[in-house]
């Protein structure tokens, strides 16, 4: 006998008894929903990527706890969210067209020196390693001899 989930334990989040049904249902959606966005962008790929591999999962699997460990994005009610949540935005990637941009473009670059409040991270990087900077330095001090003619240069 199957063990029946009674609560997600998350307020406001009910627990979807079919989930796995709803989940194949959804990712097969997206799965069709996303062919509408151009094969050679990096969203239509990811997207379709993690999407085949969920929806593998669930119809390989059919214990909802095997599904969510498998998957490893938390539970079956979540993933139900978040695929709503992906259709919704497939949606919205198709209406704003980020990928029409033409190459000639350009964009207006609006630099701010307003100090960053203290409450808010400044998500700076860490420093790059040593290596960059002997790689960088030793480019860098390169000498060119300069060309003066298109005469071969003789060597002393």
């Amino acid at each position: 006998m199957a063990k029946v989930k009674e609560t997600t334990g998350i307020v406001g989040l009910e627990v979807v008894p079919n989930a796995r049904e709803v989940l194949i249902n959804l990712y097969n959606k997206t799965l069709n929903e996303i062919k509408a966005v151009p094969e050679d962008e990096g969203y239509r790929k990811a997207v379709e990527s993690f999407t085949r591999h969920r929806l593998e999962v669930c119809q390989k699997e059919e214990d909802l706890e095997k599904i969510e460990e498998s998957i490893g994005c938390g539970q079956v009610e979540e993933l139900i969210e978040e695929a709503q949540d992906e259709l919704k935005l497939i949606g919205k990637m198709i209406e704003w067209d980020p990928w029409g941009v033409p190459d000639d473009y350009e964009c207006e670059v609006i630099e701010n020196d307003a100090p960053v409040p203290k409450h808010v991270p400044l998500h700076r990087p860490g420093p790059l390693p040593v290596e960059f900077y002997k790689t960088l330095d030793a480019v860098t001090q390169k000498e060119v001899p300069p060309v003066t003619s298109g005469e071969p240069q003789l060597k002393e």
